[in-house]
Parts: C-alpha cells; sequence; structure tokens
C-alpha cells in the first residue's frame, strides 16, 4: 500500500481537483484506491458525490471514536473518508494530547485492502497536514503555475524538511504537477520553465489545464473523467494516472 498525501498550502491550485480526478483515474486503472479527505471544507467529499452528514467520518476515526472500516463510504471504484466541518476544531480538540499527529498514520496501520491512498490536505500547514505527511510515503504538489505559488514552494519544502527530521525520515517528495496552466499567458509560461530549471527530477511531465469542464464537474458529484470522459481536463488526469504509475514501477 502506498500512501501520497496531495499537499499545497496555498489554496486555488487545484489540489482537491488533483485528488478526486487522480484517485479515480487511478481506480479506473483496476488499483484498488481510498482517498481521504482531510479538508473541513469537503470538497473532495462532494466532488465525489458522498455524504458529508454520514457518521462516522475521517473526523470521528481521528478522534478514536471509530476503526477505519465504520468510517469508509463507497464511491463507485474507489472508497471514501469523507471529511466533516468539525476538523476544523480538530486542533482544538487535540491539544496538548500526546501523538495527536500520529492519529492518521496509527488509524492506517495494518491497511492493507488498497493498493493506493490519496490524502487531499487542507490549504494549510496545521495539524491535519502534519497528520498527512506523517502517514504519508510520499507527497505530491500541485501547483498553478504563477509567482506566489514559487514562495509558497519554499515554505512547504521548508516543513518536508521538518517533518522528515523530525517524524519521519522516510517521507519523500512524488513530484510537482503544474494545474491550471494557461499556454496563451506569457508568466504561465515563465514560471513552468522556472519549475523546470530547479526541480527537472521532480516535475510531473503531465500538465494540466486550465478547463472549465473540470471546475463544472463538483457540482455534478463526480470526476471530470466520469463527467466528461472527453475534455481536456479529464485527458489530462488520465494521462497522470499513467504517468504515476510508471514512477511507481521504478520505485
Amino acid at each position: 500500500m502506498r500512501v501520497v498525501a496531495i499537499a499545497n498550502q496555498k489554496g486555488g491550485v487545484g489540489k482537491t481537483t488533483t485528488a478526486v480526478n487522480l484517485a479515480a483515474a487511478v481506480a479506473a486503472l483496476d488499483k484498488r484506491v481510498l482517498l481521504i479527505d482531510l479538508d473541513p471544507q469537503g470538497n473532495a467529499s462532494t466532488g465525489l458525490g458522498a455524504d458529508k452528514g454520514r457518521w462516522p467520518n475521517v473526523y470521528h476515526l481521528l478522534l478514536g471514536e471509530v476503526d477505519l472500516a465504520a468510517a469508509l463510504q463507497g464511491c463507485g471504484a474507489l472508497s471514501l473518508l469523507a471529511a466533516s466541518p468539525d476538523l476544523a476544531a480538530l486542533e482544538v480538540e487535540l491539544a496538548g494530547q500526546e501523538g495527536r499527529e500520529l492519529r492518521l498514520r496509527d488509524a492506517l496501520r495494518g491497511a492493507e485492502d488498497w493498493d493506493y491512498v490519496f490524502i487531499d490536505c487542507p490549504p494549510s500547514l496545521g495539524l491535519l497536514t502534519l497528520n498527512a505527511l506523517v502517514a504519508a510515503d510520499r507527497v505530491m504538489i500541485p501547483m498553478q503555475c504563477e509567482y506566489f505559488a514559487l514562495e509558497g514552494l519554499t515554505q512547504l519544502l521548508d516543513t518536508l524538511r521538518r517533518v522528515r527530521a523530525q517524524l519521519h525520515p522516510g517521507l519523500e517528495v512524488d513530484g510537482l504537477l503544474r494545474t491550471m496552466f494557461d499556454a496563451r499567458n506569457r508568466l504561465s509560461t515563465e514560471v513552468s520553465g522556472e519549475l523546470e530549471r530547479h526541480f527537472p527530477e521532480r516535475m510531473y511531465r503531465v500538465i494540466v489545464p486550465r478547463n472549465v469542464r473540470l471546475a463544472e464537474a463538483p457540482s455534478f458529484g463526480q470526476p471530470a473523467i466520469h463527467y466528461d470522459p472527453q475534455c481536456a481536463g479529464a485527458d489530462a488526469y488520465r494521462q497522470l494516472a499513467q504517468e504515476f504509475l510508471q514512477r511507481e514501477q521504478r520505485l
């Protein structure tokens, strides 16, 4: 079982879109996939048409009130641990408790029902994201090709170094994914070039374009690969799934 956190503390970079569509695309390739929605906004859960009001969910799992099996939902070809708005209060509820950053890792320990577990992290570097990083083997970083994204990447890489030093020495960067790319925008092209120069070994070749159908799909509770299989966004995520699995075979 490989656990991949999809993380970026900057919002609006296509993180949840990537989590939902990559998980669905990998599941469509006959892999057993679990998606964990750790964002209190629950957008990944909405994007899969899940019942966010269902009890129990990932919030109850992290509090230790239920086990993993009880909190799961089936969403088509993949399994889901749905989010809850209550996750926003988790940091306060677990304040002072020993091992609070290990809750998700411990909950997944011994679970071998999936080939891949993808974790959609909230747009912050708080306790929920820390739980995801400690539980993960690798981190995928979606990035919009704009100037401020470069600054955010530096901060995130610093956080990963601290997590490796203090909590999880085996954590690795899976790769950087360029999202919401507009080839007509000169800045997008320049930032993409900068990323390739600084991180040549970590860049995914696939670039996810800015695509209306990708934005529409969550309102119908479907990944784009199901909502409009022929759109450019769906095609990009199918290609990403293939590239992701090819990288996995080399590990």
